[in-house]
């Protein structure tokens, strides 16, 4: 008479209880905080220098637009001086091959995806959204990618 072997399954189910109320009894007295330094405020807050290729395109109170320091680049409503002005540097930094950090290496993308054409954008709260709207576009159509709003230090 042939007898199939059997696995009695009921000791390990037994034992597979006792392992999850040991895990349960456990679970709750593991600590579960951390400790997180915060930073004080400080006394005198210090501005960093910004890197010597950053362009900030700066909305004035008048609506004038500014590139860093040069004015005279047009108006929110007229921005061709300042697209044509963005258009050149960027022309400059192809010419120079000046490639965002890190770039230098990326064989796998072109040689105008590798240039540096970071552009931030700074307005005073009392502009509009429709007018920062239109000073990103001007600066879309002068080649800029990517394109920041600087939330800090504004007037």
């Amino acid at each position: 008479m042939n007898t199939k072997p059997n696995i009695n399954v009921t000791p390990l189910i037994d034992v597979l209880l006792v392992l999850l109320i040991i895990f349960m009894v456990i679970t709750p007295t593991k600590p579960t905080d951390f400790k997180a330094k915060i930073p004080s405020e400080p006394d005198v807050l210090k501005k960093a220098d910004a890197p010597p290729d950053t362009l900030v395109v700066a909305l004035d109170a008048d609506l004038t637009v500014r590139l860093n320091n040069e004015k005279n680049l047009g108006t929110i409503q007229e921005p061709a001086p300042l697209i044509e002005r963005l258009a050149a540097i960027f022309a400059e930094r192809a010419n120079n091959r000046a490639y965002w950090e890190g770039a230098e290496f990326k064989t796998d993308l072109t040689e105008a995806e590798r240039i540096q054409k970071t552009v931030f954008i700074k307005a005073p709260r009392a502009i509009d959204y429709g007018s920062v709207v239109r000073v990103i576009d001007a600066v879309k159509i002068a080649g800029a990618s990517p394109i920041s709003l600087q939330i800090d230090d504004l007037n």
